[in-house]
Formats: C-alpha cells, sequence, structure tokens
C-alpha cells in the first residue's frame, strides 16, 4: 500500500500554536516504527506544479502565499503564519493527495500522510487550509479521465465549506459530510448531502447517523473512486471538535468504511483531516490508527 509524505510538511509554527504540525511526522515514525509500513511504502512528494494549483485557486491568490502578502485579517482568517515555507509546504500537502488519488485508482487503497485541507476556498484560504487538495485532485483526474465520478466522505468533525464551494454543480462530484451543526465553520456551503450531529454526540448515535447516511448516499450516487477525509478530531479529548467519541468507536468508523470500500471493489484515497488533541503524540496515534485499518483490510481483502 502506497502512502505519501514529504519531510516539506514539517512547518515552524509559534510556540503554543493549536496546530499540531508534528503530528504529520510523528504518526509517519509510529507507522514504520511498529511496521505497518514498509520504508519502501512511504514516498516522498515534491511541490505540486502551479498549473495544477490554478486549475482551482485565484492566480492573484497563490501569488499572495507564494510572495507571504496577506494582510492581518486574512492571516488571522487562514489561522497560520505566512513564512517562506508556507507555499512550498501547503503545495507539497496538494501534490501528496493528488498522488494519493492516482495511487488508489491503480490499486485499490491508497494514503496521503497529511491532507485534507477542506476549508479552502478559490481565492482565500481559512481553518489552518491553504489551498484545497480535495478539489486540486479531483480537477487534475477530471484532465485524465473527464467521465470519472468521485465521491468525498467527509467525516472531520468540520464540515468542508471550501470543498463544497469548490465542488458544487458537478454531476461528476459528490460531497458527503457529517460533522457537528454548531460549530467551526460558522457559515456553512451545502453539499451533495450534509449530516449535522449535535454537539458533544456520543459514539453509539454518531456512527448510527454516519452508517445510515452514507449507506444512501451510496445508492444515490456510485463513485470510480472516493476520497475520504478520515479525521481525528472526533475524538472527546479533542479541543476543537466538540465531538464524544472514544478510540474504540474511531476504529469502528474506520473498519466499516474501509472495509465498504474495499470489500465493494471502491477506490479509496485516504487523508488525514484535522486532529487536535493537546497531547500531539495522541493525534498522531490515531491517525496511526486508519493507516493501519487501511494497510490490514486491504491486505485481508485485496491481497494489496
Amino acid at each position: 500500500m502506497r502512502c505519501f509524505y514529504s519531510s516539506e510538511l514539517e512547518l515552524e509554527l509559534p510556540k503554543g500554536h493549536p496546530f499540531p504540525m508534528d503530528k504529520f511526522r510523528l504518526s509517519k515514525d509510529m507507522l514504520l516504527e511498529s511496521r505497518v509500513l514498509r520504508p519502501e511504502e512511504v514516498i516522498e512528494v515534491r511541490a505540486a506544479d502551479p498549473h495544477v494549483l490554478k486549475a482551482v485557486h485565484d492566480p492573484a491568490y497563490l501569488a499572495k502565499i507564494y510572495h507571504g502578502q496577506l494582510d492581518r485579517k486574512e492571516q488571522i482568517k487562514l489561522g497560520l503564519p505566512v513564512t517562506p515555507k508556507l507555499y512550498t509546504r501547503s503545495a507539497t500537502e496538494v501534490e501528496a493527495t493528488r498522488r494519493t488519488c492516482l495511487a488508489a485508482l491503480e490499486e485499490g487503497v491508497a494514503v496521503c500522510l497529511a491532507g485534507g485541507t477542506h476549508h479552502a476556498f478559490r481565492g482565500h484560504g481559512e481553518g489552518y487550509c491553504v489551498f484545497n487538495d480535495i478539489a486540486i485532485a479531483i480537477r487534475d483526474l477530471q484532465v485524465r479521465q473527464p467521465g470519472i465520478r468521485v465521491m468525498v466522505v467527509d467525516t472531520d468533525a468540520h464540515q468542508g465549506n471550501g470543498t463544497a464551494d469548490l465542488l458544487a454543480d458537478d454531476p461528476r462530484v459528490f460531497t458527503y459530510s457529517i460533522h457537528v451543526g454548531r460549530n467551526y465553520p460558522t457559515q456553512k456551503v451545502k453539499g451533495s448531502m450534509d449530516v449535522e450531529t449535535v454537539r458533544y454526540v456520543e459514539g453509539g448515535m454518531y456512527l448510527r447517523q454516519l452508517f445510515q447516511t452514507l449507506a444512501a448516499a451510496l445508492d444515490t450516487f456510485a463513485p470510480d473512486l472516493v476520497i475520504w477525509i478520515a479525521g481525528a478530531d472526533n475524538h472527546s479529548n479533542d479541543r476543537f471538535g466538540q465531538m464524544h467519541l472514544s478510540v474504540r468507536d474511531l476504529q469502528r468508523r474506520d473498519d466499516v468504511l474501509l472495509g465498504c470500500f474495499i470489500r465493494n471493489r471502491v477506490p479509496v484515497a485516504v487523508l488525514y483531516g484535522g486532529g487536535y488533541n493537546r497531547q500531539v503524540e495522541f493525534t498522531a496515534k490515531l491517525h496511526r490508527n486508519t493507516v493501519a485499518t487501511a494497510k490490514r483490510l486491504a491486505a485481508e481483502i485485496r491481497g494489496i
């Protein structure tokens, strides 16, 4: 199973910044140390070419990020300091997701050891999301295979407002999101199917909502590829997720969703999404668990 990563994902942030930038390196190291992944399965990527980014984002916005020219209000909305490395880091994350989607189509399942920046819009970023890797990857796939049908399954605790906006009115794309209704972002953008949970939803209620509504979505739209933004911010100890799921609940989520896609021969590209536990190692462990489940089920069901 191929997984895509880069050391460029490590961006230095001010002390005390809430975004757990170390989680990408830590989860990758956990996967290697536990021998879930072999070293040759972790593929280093470089930044996406500018023309790939321009398929989704306004050139003026790309230039602002490249030259570090966001004003104070734009930086606050984004939530990240604009440094010389921000453009490279964000473009590299896009490339990791793009490559993950291509690998999933070839092999059935692949993982981006990052990704899921679903709050980025055409002309601005917000919520720690600079470029929308999901929308960019889909537009790239559509150039290669114009008729490809892609379902975005977003189980991050927050609605993917940027993704819903960028992919609206495209009959080849179905955006499914299950998220806390009264949580960030304040202004939701209507997707193909939006499922709102109550604040601090318990695991049992959440899983019932997820399984019933996603089954209905799959009855409506038969995808050639699923892009799954898993999310680790559903855990009860997360600072921003406002859900009350346990490690066991998240394991159940991963088992059922990945089992459904893999058993039914639906290629799936797995992205990390959010996760903001005060202990960055714990967030990394949750991401690690999702990847381990993907590897196990791929091996059991499809021999990958």
